[in-house]
């Protein structure tokens, strides 16, 4: 963090005093186990715990002071209405200070990949800050802003959402100067009430935009297709469907370690290609594609960029093992990121039989059932040979395939992570391909883990 006096936070989260502020912060920590000298301690509350308790431990450890929402005996108190909007407000008066192009996202499912793209395209160009993990939400997103630095040109900011509100909130915090929203599914359905409550929340990342910030949008999605606009601001489509777009994708064609097609821009035909698989994964990269085009890059830097990018961790990872092939997909789940991965998992090439080791989908409120039938659907209409399910719901998935005539000898429900690993270590061989995918609640990676080690 850039040099920061107290008594410029104090101006930007409006709080109360009774000391001298003319003094620098070194750093602002949530969490007392990384106070360090000169920190500024902010007393975040939550469900199960209230950051109040560890004020005057914060100031022992060497914090300058603590803001709160109340006074606290041993502890210099800055005190503000709401600690957690004094977080966001300090990160946004500190990302005021750095005239950068700044990429925000959002959507309901493959934000967090497309982020990783627009990552690896802005990094061929731009010293790059971005997202890391899940920081995501109204704690972890100002603490990325607060990492910014005088070496930073750009940076890519992911805003997730469970309730409307929260990324007006943030956006407002880390001002985009250029808006992505993957889509519209149907993920936090039961807080929202409809996707069209859903798309009302996903667009709040205008309300911190400036008038010019581009939006880039998937004209593939029904609900983006037909967002209202106001303003006169300036929209960018991209599909793979359609060709009256900014920016559209023809000529797809997958081989077992990625996708290569044809990029249409400004009358260009560009030749590109990606290491993952999965036409949503085209779709991904076209907005890594429109984003890097708005922040000013050369074409061939952009496409240099998207080669660039790997997937890890528990995202859509393909990873050889034993001569079998996994999918790791176990970070989050909803209808149409499982039809994606049920896609990648058809796409692989194998000599034995694909296995598709499916998670409940968690959130989906009184349509679950209905949801998990539509993608037991999917399934059928796949190249899913075997369909092995974890989870109260995911029965619903075995229904779904065999209504469509998906041989039910070739499936099976589990009440345990136990029985699904003794079930996969007896009928998995060398050749085979499995897909573990799922809420990350399911801890589907745990199941992949036993198996690996055996």
């Amino acid at each position: 963090m850039e040099k920061l006096m107290l008594s410029e936070i104090i101006q930007a989260v409006r709080g109360s005093y009774g000391f001298p502020a003319d003094v620098e912060v070194k750093d602002i920590s949530t969490d007392t186990r990384t106070i360090t000298e000169g920190s500024l301690f902010i007393a975040l509350k939550g469900a199960n715990f209230d950051g109040h308790d560890f004020a005057a431990q914060a100031m022992e450890l060497g914090a300058i002071a603590v803001v709160t929402e109340r006074p606290v005996d041993g502890a210099r108190c800055l005190i503000v209405d709401s600690t957690a909007q004094a977080l966001l407000d300090a990160a946004s008066y500190y990302r005021s200070k750095f005239d950068i192009p700044l990429v925000g996202i959002t959507g309901s499912v493959g934000k967090t990949t497309t982020k990783e793209m627009i990552y690896s395209v802005l990094s061929r160009s731009f010293k790059t800050l971005k997202t890391e993990a899940n920081h995501n939400n109204e704690v972890g997103m100002p603490k990325t802003l607060l990492e910014l630095d005088d070496s930073h040109q750009a940076a890519v900011i992911e805003m997730g959402m469970n309730h409307k509100g929260e990324i007006s909130r943030m956006s407002t915090s880390c001002k985009p100067t250029i808006c992505v929203i993957t889509n519209i599914g149907v993920s936090h359905i039961e807080n929202l009430g409809s996707q069209e409550g859903i798309l009302k929340a996903k667009m709040e990342i205008l309300d911190g935009a400036s008038a010019d910030a581009p939006l880039i949008l998937c004209r593939d999605d029904r609900l983006l297709a037909k967002a209202e606009i106001y303003g006169g601001r300036k929209v960018w489509y991209y599909s793979v469907s359609k060709k009256d777009c900014d920016v559209y994708a023809s000529d797809i064609a997958a081989d077992s370690k990625g996708i290569s097609f044809t990029i249409h821009y400004n009358r260009e035909k560009l030749n590109a290609r990606i290491n993952c698989l999965g036409e949503h994964n085209v779709k991904n990269a076209l907005a890594a594609f429109c984003a890097g085009a708005a922040a000013g890059m050369e074409n061939e830097d952009i496409i240099a960029g998207l080669a660039d990018f790997r997937p890890e961790g528990m995202r859509q990872n393909i990873i050889s093992e034993n001569g079998m092939t996994f999918v790791l997909d176990c970070y989050n789940a909803a209808p149409d990121s499982m039809k994606a991965s049920l896609s990648v998992l058809s796409q692989i090439s194998v000599r034995g039989r694909r296995f598709a080791v499916l998670g409940d989908m968690l959130e989906l409120g009184k349509g679950a059932a209905r949801y998990h039938r539509t993608v037991g659907e999917y399934v059928k209409a796949s190249k899913t040979d075997v369909l092995l399910c974890f989870g109260k719901n995911s029965a619903y998935y075995i229904e779904g395939a065999c209504d469509k005539g998906f041989d039910r000898d070739n499936t099976a429900h589990f009440e345990t992570h136990e029985e699904l690993v003794e079930y996969l270590k007896a009928n998995l061989k060398e050749g085979d391909a499995v897909l573990f995918k799922g809420s990350r609640g399911m801890k589907l990676e745990e199941v992949y883990e036993a198996i690996k080690q055996a």
